[in-house]
């Protein structure tokens, strides 16, 4: 194997939007007549075998699990106090899309941190629930290996840090608000909600 790769066989690392996975195998394969050495990585989340060619595993954002010191730092910074975020959610969705992209840890804890407190003051449109649904799937992948605690356990941890005092309040209310719709309607789902006649008037005392 000539060429030097970051990974070894049997490491857990992240790959993002992806989720965590091992590598299997580190294996060389012909493309377009040349030789291109590939991490087999096996994503247990999706129950799939992905290759990846080495020398584009670092464009891709793929990386290590964190130590547990990096761990802990992500769960203490969800319960830390943030900066108001937009109410518009196209803008919001592509700020928290970039981070998801870029993919540290804290990265993706700062989307589940903002996106949780959002989701308490208006129902997400689509697009941002999913993306929240993936940043969080990928802090619980993480610290759960990261940790070495079992994935119940994991979940219990992440909600306790999210609401550290048990408050069924958002504690984003100070968020900045341009408008009141977030003119995400046409992306909500068809079915009916029974908090959907309460979201354009808002009567948030805790302001």
């Amino acid at each position: 194997m000539s060429q030097e790769t970051t990974f070894s066989v049997n490491q857990k690392i992240v790959y993002p939007s992806q989720g965590v996975g091992k590598i299997t195998e580190i294996k060389e394969k012909q493309f377009k007549n040349e030789p291109v050495m590939y991490y087999v990585i096996y994503l247990d989340v999706s129950d799939m075998t992905v290759m990846v060619p080495v020398d584009k595993a670092e464009d891709l954002g793929i990386r290590a699990i964190v130590s547990r010191e990096e761990a802990q730092r992500a769960l203490n910074l969800i319960s830390e106090e943030f900066e108001p975020i937009p109410s518009d959610w196209k803008l919001r969705y592509q700020i928290n899309l970039d981070l998801l992209k870029k993919g540290s840890v804290i990265d993706i804890a700062t989307i589940v941190r903002s996106l949780y407190h959002r989701s308490k003051v208006k129902e997400l449109p689509i697009l941002e629930r999913k993306l929240y649904d993936s940043a969080r799937k990928l802090l619980e992948d993480e610290i759960t290996y990261a940790l070495e605690l079992p994935r119940d356990e994991v979940e219990v941890l992440i909600h306790t840090h999210l609401e550290p005092f048990g408050v069924s309040e958002p504690r984003a209310a100070k968020e900045t608000r341009v408008s009141d719709d977030d003119d995400d309607d046409d992306l909500m789902n068809d079915e009916p909600h029974e908090e959907e006649d309460q979201d354009d008037g808002d009567d948030d005392s805790d302001d």
